[in-house]
């Protein structure tokens, strides 16, 4: 293949191009060919009409730009259309000029029927009406549109080293690539130029004014004295003809310049917006506020006798139709749009997509998504809301929102709460039925000899025996001592028993900065002490969720930063930490099993069982003792037996370095155990003894389950 077919494609793009590149230079030269070469009356009238219509057509494009950057080669097409007009009048001074004796319509229609029928065949209308068009356009419009280009290419001169700076600094501080700043860099250019360029193109709007005002002038002497020279008319009749017709070139000319200045001004004069000029005003002005004044004020002008009141009532009229409007559009409720969502492509994979950022679930079987229907009454969205705002109570921090979904990985009428991905409790409920709970009322004996028949099954947040009944059968379970809930109150409920068992999970560093920023608007002092020094915010957040885990909420935020700031001023060893707060606090512990001026029924431990213990095996993780595990059988099946011959709570009583391990023992197993170390058990509270483990109880057992046995 040779080297010319090789070139061959890109020839051709230049063919291609070639059209559109040479279209300016042709104009050019079209321009001085108007200007030296004599032009038929018909181009002429066809020229004209074409400068009225680039004219308008800048005006529109003006008018429609966004920002000013919008029409950047606005200075260009001032130049062009400039030369043009002045072409043009150059053009018509020769046709005027030479043909003028003949009659009106030797030098073209469009400059007779200017001269003729906009002023009425009267030249010195015309004159008089062209000295005003030439005066709003010199003295007003050109005139100002001069002084804000001036002012804004000052500006904007001055701000471009500032602007340049900031995209150095956004550039070294990676806010921006190379490229978008190189795009930056290319509109703070590109603005500097349109506002210098600009401030030379009002020049050129008020060099044809002037240009305009000389010409009509030629035109006139001129047409005076060859008229009665060379044509032998005489002044009147040569004032008559040439006149008007020059005057008729003078308004031909003016109407686009006066065009091309308005333009010229409104691009100066815009402020960058996303909407196009006619919208911005029309927002501006769609205030209602201001049209009621306007409607009272002609009101007001059109009941005075001498005004003409068949005007000024209907313009009151209009105005405060306009008002009226307006108000209504403002109180309707704002429509929204939805926006079409982007097309995303079919291998596109987003974090969101392989992600779960709520940490609560409750998963449904399919049988049992009616019970998050809107249609039905959502009675699980109602009763999940209150469990976390009653949480959220009990705990002392906002919990972060429940999320409830359907799973298709569980049986139709089951259940599960989750936890960051974790199940932490589940179960099955019947959606049209009733669970008839044994909370303890009910007689002894088979439930079919009180007249109850249903699915026997048990409570899942208290394992108390129960029924799944008719709801037809309420009303007599109720009467007989049961306990009545609906499937929704048994998911809430058990999620709540889930979650209080997990509650120091829910406790994350966004919610402790939010505790903490509303501690520090009533205490700020109290904040300092302990945040953010010595206690950063996960430290403190790690504090915070072992004093939740230990049952110590942060719904009176004060008492327990008092504790923290003065335990901090003896140790900042976590446990030790833990151990003094907990001390402090201890009355607050003790309200949980035991009432305002009742004994505390205590449960203690064998003085040899407690030496053994703590003599024992330590666990090198944590150093704490190691529970054998016959002797903590033995130890929760006391508890239990304590809790059960009590008929409510109970506390332990122990060493403080054995609390921990006997804590977690019982925690699980024995949740009505509350677990005191002796310095936690304020000096003022009464006790009873109700039971000591250890010594002849010690035997062999196996250590039961968690939530094995009833709390």
């Amino acid at each position: 293949m040779s080297a010319l077919d090789l070139s061959r494609p890109a020839l051709l793009d230049r063919l291609r191009m070639a059209p559109a590149a040479m279209v300016l230079p042709v104009g050019i030269f079209a321009l001085f060919a108007l200007m030296v070469l004599p032009v038929p009356p018909l181009l002429l009238d066809i020229f004209f009409v074409f400068n009225i219509a680039i004219s308008a057509a800048v005006l529109m494009v003006a008018l429609n730009a966004r920002t000013p950057l919008d029409f950047s080669s606005f200075p260009s097409v001032l130049l062009f259309a400039t030369l043009f007009r002045l072409a043009l009048n150059v053009a018509s001074t020769r046709v005027v000029l030479v043909a003028g004796h003949k009659g009106g319509a030797a030098a073209g229609e469009v400059i007779e029927s200017f001269g003729q029928f906009l002023v009425g065949g009267n030249f010195a209308v015309g004159l008089f009406v062209f000295c005003i068009l030439l005066i709003i356009n010199m003295i007003v419009i050109t005139k100002g549109a001069g002084r804000v280009s001036e002012v804004s290419a000052r500006f904007v001169l001055d701000a471009l080293p500032g602007k340049q700076m900031a995209i150095d600094a956004d550039i070294a501080a990676g806010l921006v690539t190379a490229e978008e700043a190189r795009e930056r860099r290319a509109s703070v250019a590109v603005e500097a130029d349109f506002y210098g360029s600009m401030d030379g193109a009002s020049k050129f709007v008020k060099g044809d004014a002037l240009a305009a005002l000389l010409i009509l002038g030629v035109n006139v002497i001129a047409g005076f004295a060859l008229g009665m020279v060379s044509h032998g008319m005489s002044a009147a009749e040569a004032g008559a003809q040439y006149i008007t017709l020059a005057v008729g070139d003078a308004l031909v000319a003016q109407v686009p310049a006066l065009l091309l200045s308005i333009a010229a001004a409104a691009i100066v004069t815009r402020v960058s917006d996303k909407r196009d000029l006619a919208g911005q005003i029309g927002g501006q002005f769609s205030d209602p506020r201001g049209w009621l004044p306007v409607a009272l004020i002609l009101g007001g002008i059109g009941m005075v006798p001498a005004m003409p009141q068949m005007i000024f009532l209907p313009g009151a009229a209009i105005a405060g139709a306009i008002w009226w409007n307006l108000a209504r559009r403002a109180a309707a409720p704002p429509v929204v749009e939805e926006s079409p969502e982007p097309e995303v492509a079919p291998d596109h994979i987003a974090l969101a997509d392989v992600s779960d950022a709520t940490l609560v679930t409750v998963e449904l079987g399919f049988g049992l998504v009616g019970m998050v229907d809107k249609t039905q009454g959502a009675p699980l969205i109602a009763r999940i809301t209150g469990i976390r705002k009653q949480l959220s109570r009990d705990l002392g921090f906002v919990l972060p929102q429940f999320r409830i979904r359907d799973s298709l990985d569980l049986a139709a009428q089951d259940y599960a709460v989750m936890l960051g991905g974790v199940v932490i409790a589940r179960g099955a409920v019947r959606p049209a039925r009733l669970l008839a709970i044994d909370a303890g009322d009910v007689r002894p004996g088979p439930y079919a000899n009180l007249g109850l028949t249903g699915e026997a099954t048990h409570d899942p947040s208290f394992d108390c025996p129960a029924l799944w009944i008719d709801p037809a059968l309420r009303d007599h379970a109720v009467a007989e001592g049961f306990l009545v809930v609906d499937p929704a109150t048994v998911i809430a409920t058990h999620t709540q028993q889930a979650l209080l068992a997990e509650a120091h999970a829910l406790l994350g560093p966004e919610e402790v900065r939010e505790w903490i920023d509303a501690l520090k608007s009533r205490a700020p002092a109290l904040v300092e002490a302990v945040y953010p020094d010595p206690l950063s915010l996960a430290a403190l957040t790690r504090v915070l969720r072992a004093l939740i885990a230990d049952g110590i909420g942060l719904a009176h935020p004060q008492p327990l930063f008092t504790a923290l700031a003065l335990g901090l001023q003896q140790t900042q060893d976590f446990d030790a930490l833990i151990d003094h707060v907990r001390a402090d606090l201890g009355a607050r512990l003790v309200a949980r099993v035991a009432g305002p001026g009742e004994a505390l029924k205590v449960v203690t431990l064998d003085a040899g069982l407690e030496s053994a213990i703590l003599g024992g095996m330590i666990d090198p993780a944590t150093g704490q003792p190691l529970i054998d595990p016959d002797c903590g059988a033995l130890i929760v099946q006391a508890v239990h037996d304590a809790i059960t011959r009590e008929g409510g709570p109970v506390a332990l009583i122990v060493q403080p370095p054995a609390r921990r391990a006997l804590a977690a023992l019982l925690k699980q197993r024995a949740r009505a155990c509350l677990v005191l170390s002796i310095h936690e058990l304020p000096a003022t509270q009464p006790v009873e003894v109700v039971g000591v483990i250890g010594g002849e109880a010690l035997g062999q057992g196996a250590l039961p389950a968690p939530q094995e046995m009833a709390a």
